[in-house]
C-alpha cells in the first residue's frame, strides 16, 4: 500500500473513528483511507470550521480529534481553529499534506506555522516508518494533551510501504487508554501533604475546577464534602458540579454576585486543573489579599495566573483529590449529618446559594423596547423552552455572557466553550463538533451577528448532516464589544445595516423565526414538538444600548 493509506489505517486502528476536514488533492487519499478503515468523515465547508469541529468533538467525546487538510492554503485556512485547540491543550491531530519543494506555489514552512501557535509539528518523513510514526503522534496527542500537526509530504505519501500490520494493530489496540493512563501523573508530589494541612486548617475553602478537573467530579466532590469546600468552575468546566447544593457555577466574569462574594471571602482557593487566568479571577480581583492559593495540575506553566500562587502540586486532579480524601478524617458528627456546619458549608450559605446562586434569581430591569428584546429575557425564555438534555456552544462577542449565564446545562458535557483564543466565528463549528460527539443531546449554537456571518458557510453543513440544531443569533447589528468599549468614538467601521438572518437560514434549508419579543418564540415550541427534520435558526434582534457588564471586566485586559 502507499504511505497515505498506511497513515489513515494506523489512525483508525489507534481509535480515530471520526474525522473532519475539507478534501483537496493533497489529503484525498489519506481521508479516503480513514473512511475505508472505519472512520466517519464529516466534510466541512471551510478548514477553519473543520479544525474547530474536531476540537469540540475531542472535548465532548474524550477521544482524539482528527482533521485532514490540503497542503498550504488548506492549513492556513485552518490556523485559527488550530490555535484555539493548541491553547486549550486539546488532543488533536491535523493531518496536513505538505509541499516540500520550495518552487511549489503551495510551499510554506508548515512546521514553523504550527510552532508559532503552540501546536507540535511532526512529519511522516519515511515510508518505512510511516505507520509507526502515526501511532507515535497519536500517543503524544493523548499523553501530553497536545495539538499535533502531522505533516504528510506529497513526495512521501505516494511511496510504497509494507508495514507489519499484525504487530502494529497489537500496538494500536488500547493505545488511547494506555496513553491516557500515562498522562495521569500519580499523587506523589510532596506538596500533597502540605495541601492536606492547608485544607485541615481552612475555614472557608473554595475549589475551582477547570478543564483539567472535568474528569474528576466524584473525587473533588468527595474531598469537598470531607473538608467543607464550596464548588465552582472556570467557564470551560461549566456544569461539572450541577446538582450539588454547594455549586456556585462559573467563577470570573460570568459569576453571580453571590459567587463573587463567597470566593472573595475564601481563606483558601484550590484550582484543580484551572489556570486561574484573568477571566476566571476577574483580573485577580476575586482573590482577596491574604487568601492562600493552590494550583493542582499535570504541569505548571511559568505564566498564566493573575494571582500569587502559594503552592503548586503536580499530579492528576482526580488522583490528588482521592489521596487527600483518604488522608482526611472528618469529625464523626460531620459524617453523620450533612446539615452540620463544617468548613465553608453552613445552613446559611446553603440557603443563600439556593436563593441567589443562579443568574435567574438575580433581579433585573427588562430593557426590551422599539422592536428589540432584552437578551436576558430572550435567554431565560429559551432556557424554559429547550429540553434539559442539551449541549450549548457559544461564540465570542458582547452577547456571549447571556447563554453562559442564563442557559443551564445538565453537566460538564453540556457546555462547549472554544474561547481560549477569544476568536469570533467559531461558535457554529463548535456546535457541530459537539453534536457529533453527543448525538443524544439537543445542540444549541449561541452566536453574535458578527460571528454568525463569519461562520455562515457551516450552516449548510448543519443542514446537510441533518443535525437537529437550534442556532440563536443575538443580533445587535454591530461588533458590539467594540461599540461599547470605544464609547464616544466614530462607529462606522463596526456597525452594519440590518441583515435578515431568518431569510439567510431559510435559503440554506433551515426553519427560521425572527424574535423581537418573548411572544415571538411560540414557533420554537412548535419546532421542539417535532419532527425536527430541519435545523432551527432564531434571529433575535437584541437591545444594544449598553454593553454587558461582564464585558467591562474583560476589556481591562486589553
Amino acid at each position: 500500500m502507499i504511505v497515505a493509506e498506511a497513515v489513515g489505517r494506523a489512525l483508525s486502528a489507534a481509535g480515530a473513528k471520526v474525522a473532519f476536514g475539507v478534501v483537496g488533492s493533497g489529503n484525498f487519499h489519506v481521508t479516503n483511507a480513514l473512511v475505508r478503515h472505519g472512520a466517519r468523515f464529516f466534510a466541512a465547508r471551510h478548514e477553519g470550521g473543520a479544525a474547530t469541529m474536531a476540537d469540540a468533538y475531542a472535548r465532548m467525546s474524550g477521544r482524539v480529534g482528527v482533521v485532514t487538510v490540503h497542503q498550504g492554503p488548506g492549513l492556513t485556512n485552518a490556523m485559527t481553529g488550530l490555535t484555539e485547540a493548541a491553547k486549550s491543550r486539546t488532543p488533536l491531530i491535523v493531518v496536513a499534506a505538505e509541499a516540500t519543494e520550495p518552487h511549489s506555489n503551495f510551499h510554506i514552512d508548515q512546521e514553523a506555522l504550527a510552532s508559532a501557535v503552540g501546536a507540535l509539528p511532526l512529519r511522516i518523513a519515511s515510508a518505512a516508518t510511516a505507520a509507526e510514526d502515526t501511532l507515535a503522534a497519536y500517543r503524544t496527542a493523548v499523553a501530553e494533551r497536545r495539538t499535533i500537526l502531522l505533516n504528510l509530504p506529497l513526495n512521501v505519501q505516494a511511496r510504497e510501504t509494507d508495514p507489519d500490520w499484525a504487530a502494529l494493530e497489537t500496538l494500536a489496540a488500547g493505545l488511547h487508554e494506555t496513553a491516557l493512563a500515562a498522562s495521569r501523573v500519580p499523587a506523589e508530589d510532596p506538596g500533597v501533604a502540605r495541601l492536606a494541612e492547608l485544607l485541615a486548617g481552612a475555614r472557608r475553602p473554595v475549589f475551582l475546577a477547570g478543564r483539567g478537573g472535568r474528569h474528576a467530579r466524584r473525587e473533588l466532590e468527595e474531598l469537598a464534602e470531607a473538608t467543607g469546600a464550596l464548588l465552582a468552575t472556570s467557564a470551560v468546566a461549566k456544569g461539572l458540579f450541577r446538582g450539588s447544593p454547594w455549586d456556585l457555577d462559573i467563577s470570573g466574569g460570568f459569576a453571580t454576585p453571590l459567587t463573587a462574594e463567597l470566593i472573595r471571602a475564601a481563606d483558601l482557593v484550590v484550582g484543580w486543573g484551572c489556570a486561574l487566568n484573568m477571566w476566571t479571577t476577574r483580573h485577580g480581583s476575586l482573590i482577596t489579599p491574604g487568601t492562600t492559593v493552590v494550583l493542582v495540575d499535570l504541569d505548571h506553566p511559568a505564566h498564566g495566573t493573575f494571582v500569587d500562587v502559594g503552592l503548586r502540586v503536580t499530579g492528576d486532579t482526580a488522583a490528588v483529590a482521592a489521596a487527600l480524601t483518604r488522608s482526611t478524617h472528618a469529625p464523626a458528627e460531620a459524617q453523620e449529618a450533612d446539615s452540620e456546619d463544617r468548613g465553608y458549608r453552613s445552613a446559611e450559605v446553603a440557603r443563600r446559594i439556593a436563593a441567589e446562586g443562579g443568574w435567574r434569581r438575580v433581579p433585573y430591569t427588562d430593557d426590551g423596547r422599539d422592536g428589540r428584546i432584552d437578551p436576558r429575557t430572550l435567554t431565560i425564555a429559551l432556557d424554559d423552552l429547550l429540553p434539559d438534555d442539551r449541549v450549548v456552544a457559544t461564540d465570542s462577542g458582547n452577547f456571549m455572557g447571556y447563554p453562559a449565564m442564563f442557559l443551564d446545562v445538565p453537566d460538564e458535557q453540556g457546555f462547549c466553550f472554544t474561547q481560549a483564543f477569544q476568536s469570533i466565528g467559531l461558535g457554529l463549528a463548535t456546535a457541530i463538533g459537539a453534536a457529533v460527539a453527543r448525538p443524544d443531546r439537543l445542540p444549541v449554537a449561541a452566536l453574535g451577528d458578527g460571528g454568525a456571518l463569519m461562520g455562515i458557510a457551516e450552516l449548510e453543513t448543519v443542514v446537510r448532516l441533518g443535525i437537529p440544531m437550534v442556532v440563536v443569533v443575538y443580533d445587535d447589528e454591530a461588533y458590539g464589544a467594540e461599540v461599547h468599549h470605544f464609547t464616544g468614538e466614530p462607529m462606522d467601521t463596526v456597525t452594519f445595516p440590518p441583515a435578515d438572518f431568518a431569510a439567510i437560514a431559510r435559503g440554506h434549508g433551515c426553519t427560521a423565526v425572527t424574535v423581537t419579543t418573548a411572544g415571538d418564540l411560540a414557533p420554537v415550541a412548535d419546532w421542539l414538538k417535532g419532527p425536527r427534520d430541519r435545523p432551527l435558526l432564531i434571529h433575535a434582534k437584541v437591545t444594544r444600548d449598553r454593553g454587558s457588564w461582564w464585558l467591562e471586566e474583560a476589556f481591562k485586559g486589553h
